[in-house]
Parts: C-alpha cells; structure tokens; sequence
C-alpha cells in the first residue's frame, strides 16, 4: 500500500484578546436527551476559548489536521488542534512531533529505552523511532475544535 505524502502544517499562535470580548456564553447546559424547561437567559456572559483552551499562551499554537491517520483518536482531517509545547511528552499522550523534516501528530509509546508513534487508523503504520531519525517532539495535543 502506497501512503499520502504528508502534508505540512500550518501553525498559529493565540491572539491576546480584552477580557471584554468573546461570544456570548449561556452557562445552562443543554439537554442532549429530553428537552428542558426554558430558562432565562437574561444573564449573559462572554466566553474566551483561548481562557477555556489555553493554559500557557506563550507555549501555545493551533494547528490543522491533514489526513486520517489519527481517525480512531477523534481527530478527522480539517480539525484545528491546540498544541502545548511546555507540557512533558508522556506515554500515551498525543504529541505534535518532526520526523525526518515532516510534522506528523500520532499518539506517543514509550517503553524503556524505545519510543514509537502510533497512528490511530490501521491503514497506518506505527513508526519506531531510531537513532537514525532526525526525531523532535515538538508539543502535546491538549484539545480539538471541530467543525460540524
């Protein structure tokens, strides 16, 4: 089976925004079963997603999936990722990492002395990462925006 080229990501980095700005946030809850009661929404509030999404805006980027290879994960191709590069590479975590010139975002092994990337579609191989590879991990995937 013959693999895509990977594609390049794109990365952004947060905007520092005024606390006053944001959308309008209805902090209610919405019923995903039986419809509730009407409330009122006469208190309104505004969110940031860079308040609820980021932790370290200096540490902080975006990036856009490009494939499917970390389909089983819930990252579809198009989504936009929030990525922290001051956060610890751990076992089992979703990491950002540059392979062999290429970013690629696949979900770290690590086990003793030996790390792997594995993909979360199994039309993909896992890679086993050797001293031979030019090998960054570049930050840790903390959320996904997806659009519907």
């Amino acid at each position: 089976m013959i693999l895509p080229a990977t594609k390049k990501l794109t990365f952004y980095k947060p905007e520092e925004v005024n606390d006053s700005l944001g959308a309008l946030f209805f902090d209610t809850g919405i019923s995903a079963g039986f419809p509730s009661p009407t409330e009122d929404f006469s208190e309104q509030q505004r969110l940031s997603l860079d308040d609820e999404l980021v932790k370290n805006k200096d540490t902080t980027f975006f990036a856009r999936v490009s494939g499917q290879s970390m389909i089983g994960a819930g990252l579809d191709d198009n989504d936009l990722l929030v990525i922290d590069r001051s956060l610890e590479p751990e076992n089992n975590k979703i990491a950002v990492c540059f392979l062999d010139g290429e970013f690629t975002v696949k979900r770290l092994r690590v086990d003793k002395d030996e790390v792997w990337l594995k993909p979360e579609n199994p039309d993909y191989p896992i890679i086993k990462v050797t001293a031979e590879n030019h090998f960054v991990i570049w930050g840790i995937v903390t959320n996904v925006i997806k659009k519907i």
